[in-house]
């Protein structure tokens, strides 16, 4: 069976023009809702993505962005994972650490944890993220234990980047998929 796509969206719950909520309807995908998305924490954050795995049947691919990276990091940190989880996509990984003065929420998601993942990940990042720098991104990856690639200057990869359907992005989800699942599964 293929992989159930949950898209882990970031503040403000990724608008209706984001790659996150496109795919959402394209590939069928769960989705995270946060009670409150533009307050978060790692414990009610993450506590949602669990519910969300809890119901969510079969093997499960996450895919965060922006701060819903950080909401999957923490859930692994305080959860140890889930073994239905057979990877996750984290895109546009923002750095809570550093003071964001548009989106000062974002610090609620400090520290940001800086241990492996328990799942296989692809960290994809951007060369000129105004939320994180590339070197910032690249550190994110090596300490989650992640590939790493780059976006080229492509912003914070959201709708105001210009990234609406983000087809390279489904390029890329379509060959993390393969990576992680076995040769017999179906993939996109």
């Amino acid at each position: 069976m293929t992989p159930t796509i949950v898209i882990v969206p970031g503040l403000g719950d990724s608008g209706p023009e984001h790659w996150q909520s496109l795919w959402t309807s394209k590939f069928g995908a769960a989705r995270v809702r946060q009670d409150d998305p533009d307050r978060p924490t790692p414990e009610t954050w993450s506590a949602r993505l669990q519910e969300v795995i809890d119901a969510t049947p079969g093997d499960l691919v996450l895919i965060g962005h922006s701060c819903g990276v950080l909401n999957i990091v923490h859930w692994a940190r305080l959860t140890g994972g889930h073994p239905r989880v057979k990877g996750a996509m984290l895109v546009g990984p923002t750095d809570a650490d550093m003071t964001i003065e548009e989106y000062p929420a974002v610090q609620g998601m400090a520290p940001v944890p800086m241990q492996p993942l328990p799942f296989p990940a692809l960290v994809v990042a951007s060369e000129n993220d105004p939320f994180a720098t590339f070197e910032r991104a690249q550190a994110f990856a090596e300490a989650w234990d992640a590939e790493f690639i780059s976006a080229g200057e492509a912003g914070h990869i959201n709708v105001a980047s210009g990234h609406g359907d983000w087809p390279d992005g489904e390029v890329l989800l379509g060959e993390a998929l393969h990576a992680w699942t076995p040769p017999d599964i179906v993939r996109l």
